[in-house]
């Protein structure tokens, strides 16, 4: 007998006792091009049969502890679809934020770096969003240490048509120089694993995600290389983890002494992204 989507979920959650609630109706709802209201609102819509046997195989893989987007091959961020793959990190709605902050200072012409690219999340919306502002003759370049991710970022620039340029890199090691830097970069502290989704530690690539002993590791490396990749007054934005600003502040402090150093939390209220500007 066909199940309403109420009794689909329900089945779903019954079936699959180790599988997030919320993960299921996430796949339920894309499955059925659905808006989250749209997905409340229509609980009682019957699910034709083949609705019915694509959620039984999305629940299997869910089952393995595989994740939703893996599962759908998408993501969406800042608005756009983008696709994603096992390998490549899953976009981060709070990095929507750091690309926001970004874009308060975009100038016509400038040359901007999304370091650690993954699925070239940053650059889609970073390149998309300055176009409708009227920004003019960006040079967008792309960095990632992955080719996973590099092949995955590319296939997201040409679905939106924006000329990149993609390198691969280790931190900016043989990079150029640029106006702008932007990065999520990876700053789970090692200790952190046991408190982390076990979804994210099977499927996220590990490169992406931890920082060494205290989540630092990058930002060490970052600022002892970026003078030589950053043009006078250029800046930076870069994420990192909310029990790091103390630390963080510090060691920019040291390392970074020429250049104006501003914090910002996220919209829930934690430390969460830090802007730099040479002053040069």
């Amino acid at each position: 007998m066909p199940r309403t989507i109420h009794e689909a979920r329900m089945w779903a959650c019954e079936t699959a006792d180790n599988v997030r609630p919320e993960d299921v109706d996430y796949l339920l709802a894309e499955r059925l091009d659905m808006t989250p209201s749209q997905f409340q609102l229509k609980q009682d819509l019957v699910l034709t049969e083949e609705q019915e046997h694509q959620l039984k195989l999305d629940v299997k893989k869910l089952k393995r502890g595989v994740s939703p987007q893996y599962i759908l091959g998408y993501s969406w961020f800042y608005g756009y679809k983008l696709k994603v793959v096992r390998g490549v990190l899953i976009p981060r709605f709070e990095t929507e934020e750091l690309v926001s902050w970004a874009l308060d200072h975009v100038k016509n012409g400038d040359k901007v770096l999304d370091l650690g690219t993954g699925s070239g999340c940053i650059t889609v919306a970073f390149g998309q969003e300055a176009a409708k502002k009227g920004i003019k003759d960006l040079d967008l370049y792309a960095s990632d240490i992955s080719d996973t991710a590099l092949r995955t970022a590319e296939e997201n620039f040409a679905d939106y048509d924006l000329d990149v340029i993609v390198r691969k890199a280790n931190i900016l090691i043989g990079l150029e120089k640029f106006d702008k830097i932007i990065s999520n970069p990876p700053y789970i502290k090692e200790n952190e694993r046991g408190y982390m989704d076990q979804n994210v530690l099977e499927n996220e690539p590990q490169e992406a995600l931890f920082g060494g002993k205290d989540g630092l590791a990058f930002y060490r490396r970052f600022a002892d290389q970026v003078r030589d990749h950053l043009h006078a007054g250029g800046e930076f934005f870069l994420e990192y983890g909310f029990s790091e600003q103390d630390e963080l502040r510090q060691l920019f402090a040291e390392k970074l002494p020429d250049f104006t150093v501003e914090f910002r939390n996220d919209l829930a209220g934690k430390p969460r992204m830090v802007y730099g500007k040479w002053n040069q």
